[in-house]
């Protein structure tokens, strides 16, 4: 495990977001959801996620998720990804998403 200093965990911004929609992303190579994400004073952004095995899409309606802020946008398929939605792998290698166990204000940033 490589050591890193605090001061690099800062440069990523990781903030709280509502999912507002969800629709399948059409003809991608491995399935996945575009998710419009509300993240309060950064906007609302899009996000592709591939997180169809372990959530329905109108299961992440209102669902707070964390997503990375300030990577480079990303083309993916059809849909420019705006943020990373961050999330862990369960026993079976599909993603589950990281969220908070109460409602925080959108925007909120991790600490």
């Amino acid at each position: 495990m490589e050591m890193v200093h605090l001061s690099d965990l800062e440069k990523v911004l990781i903030c709280i977001g509502t999912v507002l929609t969800a629709t399948d992303l059409p003809n991608a190579r491995n399935p996945a959801y575009v998710l419009t994400i509300d993240f309060g004073p950064y906007g609302i952004k899009r996000s592709s996620a591939q997180i169809t095995r372990n959530y329905n899409k109108e299961d992440l309606i209102e669902l707070q998720v964390m997503a990375v802020m300030n990577f480079p946008e990303k083309q993916v398929g059809s849909v420019m990804s705006q943020c990373l939605v961050t999330g862990f792998p369960d026993e079976n290698g599909h993603i589950v998403v990281a969220t908070v166990e109460r409602k925080v204000p959108n925007g909120t940033v991790i600490r």
